[in-house]
């Protein structure tokens, strides 16, 4: 469970979700689907200023082993993005929950956050596996 932290939200595709103070969100995929895929050698942020409702591709993290989709968890506008990552896509792989976050979206439809599981939730979807 050290993996999976408890003051997060995920979805069943492997995203993370943190509610920041300012009311935005910022996402990631799971130490679990980083550890699926290996070591990551490029990946594809979106365009700030796109419009995404939950379940749409938005990103693409590309391994040694394959490429891999990133979903929209919630609805809202991308406001940030790791820029981090053009030259370091390995920060996914050595801190998938912190420096290696992908997007901040901001005016973000909280209604959408409640469709999200909670750290136990995502732990046994990905013991099913």
């Amino acid at each position: 469970m050290s993996d999976i932290p408890g003051d997060l939200k995920y979805t069943r595709s492997h995203e993370w979700v943190r509610l920041e103070e300012d009311g935005s969100v910022t996402i990631g995929i799971t130490h679990h689907a980083q550890g699926s895929l290996g070591e990551l050698v490029y990946v594809e942020v979106p365009d700030v200023g796109s419009e995404l409702s939950p379940g749409e591709a938005c990103a693409v993290v590309e391994s040694v082993k394959a490429a891999s989709d990133v979903y929209a968890p919630v609805e809202g506008v991308i406001v940030e993005v790791n820029d981090a990552l053009a030259d370091q896509p390995e920060l996914i792989n050595e801190q998938p929950y912190d420096d290696g976050w992908i997007m901040r979206f901001g005016e973000v439809n909280h209604d959408t956050l409640a469709e999200l599981i909670d750290s136990d939730a995502y732990l046994a979807s990905i013991e099913d596996e």
